[in-house]
């Protein structure tokens, strides 16, 4: 079961990444995923909560892919940086999941029942960046980690559409970090 359920989830991302939201159909992930369309529904009782499960996966497998970025850091300020530029990586799967993330967000504005679970998941990711702040110390990490997280987001966006080169937005990321943990005293 687990196994056909995120067969689906990977389907429905590589597919959102492709087309968009709002050109998702359940037939598109189905021929993606090699499925019947009566087995997403199976598991998913309606596009609206297959695009909530699906933000989840997004949002469990960005947080799988940061974290292990930011494992190898020596220190909490690198550990930040580490943790943020996982967002920023030219890989398959970060793009594909990026992709997803900013179309679901992005969604959201039409679709009210992806808010609860995309502010959930902004939370989350907030809540991590926070943290990993806090051990820094000497700032309000809380609203250090939404502006970071924000900017993140944003440059991504930008990245990805082709309008900002991957270096520069790393250079302005780690322009930011910078800002924010040199406060202290300021």
């Amino acid at each position: 079961m687990l196994d056909r359920r995120q067969k689906i989830l990977e389907a429905a991302v590589r597919v959102i990444a492709r087309s968009g939201v709002r050109g998702l159909r359940v037939e598109k992930i189905a021929a993606e995923a090699g499925i019947s369309t009566s087995l997403i529904y199976y598991h998913f009782a309606n596009r609206a909560g297959l695009l909530e499960k699906t933000l989840e996966f997004v949002s469990d497998r960005a947080a799988a892919y940061t974290g292990e970025a930011a494992a190898e850091a020596a220190d909490p300020r690198a550990e930040l940086e580490l943790l943020l530029f996982g967002e920023l990586q030219d890989t398959q799967s970060v793009r594909e999941n990026s992709t997803a993330w900013g179309e679901l967000r992005a969604s959201a504005v039409f679709t009210p029942e992806l808010r609860e679970p995309l502010a959930a998941a902004t939370r989350t990711w907030v809540d991590e960046v926070a943290e990993v702040i806090r051990r820094v110390g000497g700032v309000e990490a809380e609203a250090a980690a939404e502006r970071l997280t924000g900017l993140v987001e944003g440059l991504s966006e930008r990245w990805l559409s082709g309008s900002m080169e991957l270096d520069r937005a790393r250079d302005l990321v780690r322009g930011a970090i910078a800002l924010e943990l040199d406060r202290v005293g300021a």
